[in-house]
This record gives structure tokens, C-alpha cells and sequence, in this order.
């Protein structure tokens, strides 16, 4: 989705970054007065630096699919206890509302709980909105461009127990439920909507669908920063058993692996590379909306709250089988400003078989940065990006895409 978020002033972004909930867990007694002895003092959760702000951020913007929008956006971030070697967890609350009668809201959260013994990340969304649909594989056409507006409802939750230092084993089940599918209005070349005779849909996957899968998940974390990191790895497992069962009306498996390092460059944290490796593969019967696909910057808890392939529309190539890399090198300039160049490629199959070198999808461009909350390294990205068979487009996201 090609979005154009305008906060409203930098200056005003950089206050409310760094506002501080001020309230002390223990409050003084008033002019005169002495505590009782009977009277304990009330234990925090937080250290006094490191409890979350919720100030909302507005947000508006324009795209050819909602016309312009307007909402709001809560961002979080804090540390359960003292021990400052406990990594902070972080929200995102993001919601809008556009002229088209279009919206989304979306939750998603990553938690470390004091010392770290467990973890849980997830996502809870609803999105009442218009994306343009290419068709199913990776030599699709642009010709085929059609509207399909949906509501999407998405619960996704990991919960992990820590097994060794970094490393963390669990569950992980999701839940969508796709409705209201209504095609709209013909392709771009003219035909038909290319949804309603796409011939790799079956007429059941143009009907309301409702998904749901269980399994295990691995999951080594060893970055300094959740936010923004400047240094270590992150590799992500999981697979989900999608079945009648569990009241999924497709029975399919999935199996994905992300995979992250970061390291500084030129001896300090100024010039960051960032690299990242994502596979998602398919068995069983997988209805068009759980296909892997590039250009997913909704993928939400899905992709971990990556942004894959900036550049290429929303899921622009989906299919059974996905792999994709990018990479990144982040560039502090100056205040709170940073610079980012960035490249992506990857393809989609419905084998791995299937693929082919000259095949492959490139994505590519650069943006800047706004570092919204200093001490917790939480940025505002602006980025503009191009690829294959789309045109460069402006992007907008709280966090860094991976």
C-alpha cells in the first residue's frame, strides 16, 4: 500500500517523543502530614525513566485508494522492573479513517517480562479497505490491475518461554477472517476484474474465509534494540497447522523462517548494516490471501512487523512459495535525522522448482529518517521506492521496516 503519512510538525513530534509520564509510584504525604507506619510504600513496574507514554501522534495522508485520511497513533515503550539488561517492550496503536469510508486499526506488541523468562509478540487488526490485485504467481501482469476491497480481521499471538540466553521456545496461533470480498470495477487494461477469472482461484477463495492454525515456534534474539538495532542477530522459526480442527476452512501448513543480523560499520554506531532473509512455504491448499508475498508492508506480526520489498505494491507477486532479502545501510546525519538506502529481491512459486535467476524481483530505495523518541531509538520512516513493474511510491511506518 503506497502511503503518504504528514505528522503535523517534526518540532511537536520531537516533544511528545520525549514526554515522560512524571508521576512517582510513591507519592508524599501532604503539607503536615507523616506516614502511618502501617503505611508501605507502592512498588512500581517501571523504573522512574521507563514508563510508557501513551500522547497520541496524529497521522494524515493521501493514496489513490482512500482518498485522503486522517487518525492517530499511540506508540509505547518501557521496561518491566530495574535491571536495565532487560530489554524494552514496545506498542503500536495505529488508526485512521478516510473519505472512501476505508479504515484500519492495528495493535501489535512485543513484550519481555522481567528478566527476561518470557516472551510475547503479536497483533490484533481490522482492516476495511481497497488494494489492487495482479493475480496469483510471479510473472502476473501489470494489465491485470484490478480493485478488491475486503475487511480483514487478523488475531495473531506468540507466547515463548526463555530455554537459554537469547533463545526462546513456544506456540504461536493466528487467526483472519477474510469478508465482505467485493471485486470493483474492471481491470486496468479494460476486461473484466482480473479477480473474478483469475485462473488460479477456485470460486471458494472468492467467498468469506476464515483461517486458523497452531504450532510451534523458535525464536534466538540477540539484538541490543528491538526498535532500531545497531548490533546482533534475530532468527525467527515457526509452523502453523491450519485446519477444520481448529476451525480453519482450509487445511494447509506453513512453514517460515526470518532471519536478521545488524552490525556497525567504520567503528561506530553512526553507519548501521542492516540484512535480512525471509522464507515462507506452503503445503496443502492455501486460499490467495495466506500466499506469501512481496511487497507485504500490512504483513504486521505475520512478517514480524518487517516491511518486505519496500517498492513494490502490496503483495504485488504472491504464490505458495516465497523467499525474499534485503538490505540496508543506515546513516545517522544530524539532530534527530538519519538517511537509509535500501535494495530488496526475491520471487514467488508455486514450487521451489519453479524458480528461475532470471525470475527474480528487484525493489529498491531510499528515505529518511525522524528519531521520534531518542532514548528508545523509535523512528518515524519516510521512504520513497520503486520495483519491478511498479512505480516509485512515498512510504510511511513507525519503526524501522526490519
Amino acid at each position: 500500500m503506497r502511503f503518504l503519512y504528514m505528522p503535523l510538525a517534526l518540532c511537536m513530534l520531537a516533544r511528545l517523543g520525549n514526554a515522560q509520564v512524571v508521576t512517582d509510584s510513591v507519592s508524599a504525604p501532604a503539607p503536615g502530614l507523616s506516614r502511618t507506619t502501617d503505611e508501605k510504600p507502592k512498588k512500581s513496574l517501571f523504573a522512574p525513566s521507563d514508563k510508557p507514554s501513551f500522547i497520541p501522534v496524529p497521522i494524515a495522508f493521501y493514496q489513490q485508494e482512500t482518498g485522503f485520511a486522517a487518525g492517530a497513533a499511540i506508540l509505547p515503550v518501557w521496561r518491566f522492573g530495574t535491571d536495565t539488561t532487560v530489554r524494552k517492550s514496545n506498542a503500536r496503536l495505529i488508526a485512521w479513517y478516510s473519505q472512501e469510508k476505508q479504515s484500519t486499526i492495528q495493535l501489535t506488541h512485543t513484550i519481555f517480562t522481567p528478566g527476561e523468562k518470557f516472551f510475547f509478540t503479536g497483533e490484533l487488526s481490522r482492516y476495511d479497505q481497497k488494494l489492487f490485485y495482479y493475480g496469483v504467481g510471479n510473472d502476473n501482469s501489470k494489465d491485470n490491475e484490478s480493485d478488491l476491497a475486503y475487511t480483514l480481521i487478523i488475531f495473531d499471538q506468540k507466547a515463548m518461554k526463555r530455554v537459554a540466553p537469547n533463545l526462546f521456545a513456544g506456540v504461536r496461533y493466528r487467526f483472519t477472517n477474510t469478508t465482505d470480498i467485493e471485486p470493483q470495477g474492471n481491470a486496468d487494461n479494460g476486461a473484466s476484474n482480473y479477480f473474478t477469472r483469475d485462473p488460479r482461484l477456485k470460486d471458494r477463495e472468492r467467498q468469506d474465509t476464515r483461517i486458523s492454525g497452531v504450532g510451534p515456534a523458535v525464536l534466538f534474539d540477540g539484538r541490543d534494540n528491538v526498535l532500531a538495532t545497531y548490533r546482533g542477530s534475530f532468527v525467527d522459526a515457526h509452523m502453523l497447522f491450519n485446519g477444520d480442527g481448529i476451525g480453519s476452512d482450509y487445511k494447509f501448513t506453513r512453514y517460515q523462517v526470518d532471519a536478521r543480523h545488524f552490525r556497525p560499520l567504520f567503528g561506530s554506531n553512526n553507519t548501521i548494516l542492516a540484512l535480512n532473509y525471509l522464507g515462507s512455504f506452503h503445503s496443502g491448499t492455501v486460499p490467495f490471501r495466506e500466499l506469501g508475498g512481496l511487497g507485504a508492508n500490512l504483513g504486521g506480526a505475520l512478517y514480524n512487523n518487517a516491511g518486505l520489498m519496500r517498492g513494490l505494491y502490496e503483495t504485488r507477486f504472491r504464490d505458495r512459495q516465497m523467499m525474499t532479502f534485503q538490505a540496508e545501510i543506515r546513516q545517522k546525519l544530524f539532530w534527530r535525522i538519519d538517511g537509509a538506502v535500501f535494495a530488496g529481491a526475491g520471487q514467488v512459486g508455486y514450487k521451489l522448482s519453479d524458480y528461475a535467476f532470471d525470475q527474480t524481483r528487484y525493489a529498491g530505495g531510499a528515505g529518511l529518517r525522524f528519531r521520534f523518541n531518542r532514548r528508545d531509538r523509535l523512528n518515524i520512516r519516510l521512504d520513497y521506492a520503486g520495483g519491478t513493474d511498479t512505480a516509485p511510491s512515498i512510504y510511511f511506518a513507525v519503526g524501522e521496516a526490519f
